[in-house]
């Protein structure tokens, strides 16, 4: 099986995934376990960090708690969701969010949500574009070179680790775009926006690493176990999303502008 990042090859109890050359995974399915080489240590790391992100996904699926490829954030344990594309700004709008002290932190990329249509925190390590760290202290500092979409300075979550909350109730869900203006709008989403936007970013996770479990497991009847997957997890989305109040957001090159025009509404909202 082919993807534009790797190459699988399945024979027995085994799995190759070969990352162009320059990594090697071996995943023995009877042991349970990967080994994974590279003489490019940040590969092997990212190689790792999404192996094991892909598994702990496909390992939570089956019990109904699934990923949204989404920013979360809790405010009077009530959910804030921003929904962007992958590189639309979620870490970023994170990091500037958590500068009020009434927020608290879910998940910068995925959180889950449980039958209920209720979050629960996955939070990661914070991703960050070089020149967005500034104001982070460098011991929590770290910078990798991705395979395939240039550096990023990661944050360790001991940065994070006092401001998580163990889970929120569905609040608000906003469905991000960007724009080239300054200024930051907030305006009503229509239902067919949101269900393309539950499809996207939950039932087929576009930005979250759940394309590895058909990689590794491309047989015909395991595929075919995914159809229940994806409508538990639209099921879920839906859930969540019948619960919230649902905005377009569309920030604009304003970071600080639009993080405060977020912060004001949230609070007009669930205040």
């Amino acid at each position: 099986m082919y993807t534009p990042r790797n190459v699988s090859v399945s024979e027995g109890n085994l799995t190759y995934v070969d990352y162009g050359g320059r990594a090697l995974a071996i995943v023995d399915w009877q042991r349970r376990s990967s080994d994974i080489y590279s003489r490019d240590p940040e590969l092997a790391y990212e190689a790792s960090y999404l192996f094991l992100l892909s598994r702990i996904g496909e390992f939570l699926d089956g019990r109904r708690m699934h990923r949204i490829h989404a920013m979360a954030l809790c405010y009077r344990g009530k959910g804030v969701l921003a929904l962007l594309p992958m590189g639309g700004g979620k870490s970023a709008l994170t990091a500037d969010l958590l500068k009020y002290p009434e927020l608290q932190f879910l998940s910068d990329d995925s959180p889950f949500i449980s039958a209920d249509g209720r979050l629960h925190a996955f939070p990661l390590r914070l991703g960050l574009l070089p020149g967005s760290e500034q104001e982070i202290p460098p011991e929590y500092r770290r910078v990798i070179n991705r395979m395939e979409f240039g550096p990023k300075v990661l944050v360790d979550y001991r940065y994070l680790a006092h401001r998580v909350v163990a889970a929120a109730d569905p609040g608000i869900v906003f469905l991000g775009y960007r724009s080239l203006g300054t200024a930051c709008r907030i305006e009503s989403a229509g239902a067919a926006e949101c269900y393309r936007s539950m499809i996207t970013d939950c039932v087929v996770g576009l930005g979250l690493c759940q394309g590895l479990e058909f990689l590794l497991r491309s047989s015909t009847a395991e595929l075919a176990g995914k159809v229940g997957i994806a409508a538990s997890r639209l099921a879920i989305a839906r859930r969540l999303f019948r619960r919230s109040q649902v905005y377009r957001l569309i920030l604009g090159r304003d970071r600080e502008h639009n993080s405060r025009e977020v912060m004001e509404f949230v609070r007009r909202r669930l205040g």
